[in-house]
């Protein structure tokens, strides 16, 4: 079996002052503070999630 495709995703910008929801994917995505990086799996809700906070977030193909 494949292994699944994962995407790195890095907190560029501050998530003080954002929507509610905005924050709650940030969350989601597993991130805390600036300049962190995670690596999540490409499933079309983590594409959902980076596609609402796309201002915030840079992304790389891992």
């Amino acid at each position: 079996m494949a292994k699944p495709k994962e995407i790195r995703v890095t907190l560029v910008k501050s998530k003080h002052g954002r929507l509610k929801s905005h924050k709650a994917c940030v969350a989601g995505l597993g991130l805390r503070k600036i300049h962190q990086t995670v690596s999540v799996i490409d499933t079309p809700e983590n594409r959902g999630m980076i596609n609402r906070i796309s201002y915030m977030v840079s992304v790389e193909e891992a």
